[in-house]
């Protein structure tokens, strides 16, 4: 099976090496795909232009709205501990089908390097099958556009959950973009929290081809922000001590007294996260996401901001976290 699988792909890498391809080195990033385990669990490292840019001058149609219809009860879990300077993390459950995933490392020429976890589903591939030429293709159009959590090379970290509604504004004059493709517009182009904030004021959002979600996002120096859209407006929830949490429940309508009985795992994390006055190890870290983890759960990523590190965990098999450096 091993060897069928890479004569699949030494094939494609031919094909895809006589395509005019404006932008993408399809030859230079398909050899840096990698299966680390039988998950699946792939990496890969893009190389050249996804024209990112072009695309922000008009918006165009999600990629992801290809995908099969909406999951069951939602689980996902993220959240920021900025209590240690040093440390400063961003944790994160993703929680949906069982699909194969991929951790995907870009560096565009018009914007920051950044690390980024991928749904492959959206792409085409599928557990228990080798991906085929079309799905190889597909991953290099698409797959940094599918963008559900990440973190740049300036230390900015962002993860989105799946809430009940969200009414995303629509300014006349504004661009749209896919609810996913701003995950990629914050980690190409924004440093900080408020650099981010500003770009996403700048835009429409389009929820019509996945669930409506909002946003986690945080940054080195420590600040943290929930993003949701209600009533055709953007709300920024900043967060007002050393951490932060969010789940599947919109922020904005809960007082902050009562938003721990809304979720259990969100009182969990909250608990946590307050004894240790928003300050965890690395380890801490993905042992609370362990507790708060479900069977949905597909991946656990813990985003080390400080140190421009990522821990992964998939399949809730946390006896095996894998570690990246950010180069």
């Amino acid at each position: 099976m091993k060897k069928m699988w890479w004569w699949a792909l030494a094939g494609a890498l031919v094909m895809l090496a006589a395509l005019v391809v404006e932008g993408p080195n399809p030859r230079r990033s398909l050899s840096t795909l990698r299966r680390l385990d039988d998950y699946p669990l792939y990496t890969m490292r893009y190389f050249g232009n996804y024209n990112f840019s072009a695309y922000l001058e008009k918006g165009e149609p999600a990629f992801q709205k290809a995908q099969a219809g909406a999951g069951g009860e939602y689980a996902c879990t993220c959240f920021a501990a900025l209590g240690d300077p040093g440390g400063r993390l961003v944790g994160r459950n993703f929680d949906w089908y069982d699909h194969p995933m991929m951790l995907l490392f870009t560096d565009p020429p018009d914007g920051y390097a950044s690390a980024a976890m991928v749904d492959l589903s959206y792409v085409g591939f599928k557990r228990g099958e080798e991906p085929a030429e079309e799905q190889l293709e597909a991953l290099l159009r698409a797959a940094p556009y599918l963008s559900f959590d990440g973190m740049n090379e300036h230390g900015l970290a962002v993860g989105m959950m799946a809430v009940p509604h969200a009414e995303a504004q629509l300014e006349t004059g504004f661009v749209t973009l896919d609810s996913l493709a701003v995950i990629r517009l914050v980690l190409d182009r924004a440093r900080t929290v408020e650099e981010a904030l500003s770009l996403m004021g700048q835009y429409n959002v389009d929820f019509g081809g996945g669930p409506p979600i909002h946003y986690l996002i945080a940054d080195a120096g420590g600040h943290s922000v929930v993003v949701e859209y209600l009533n055709n407006e953007m709300v920024a929830l900043r967060n007002e001590g050393s951490w932060q949490v969010a789940t599947n429940f919109l922020l904005e309508p809960v007082a902050p007294a009562a938003r721990r009985e809304n979720c259990p795992r969100y009182r969990a994390a909250d608990e946590v996260l307050q004894a240790a006055g928003g300050a965890l190890t690395t380890d801490e870290a993905m042992r609370l996401l362990e507790r708060v983890s479900g069977d949905g759960t597909l991946w656990s990523v813990v985003y080390d901001m400080s140190r421009g590190a990522v821990y992964l965990s998939v399949g809730r098999n946390y006896e095996r976290v894998y570690r990246f450096a950010m180069e």
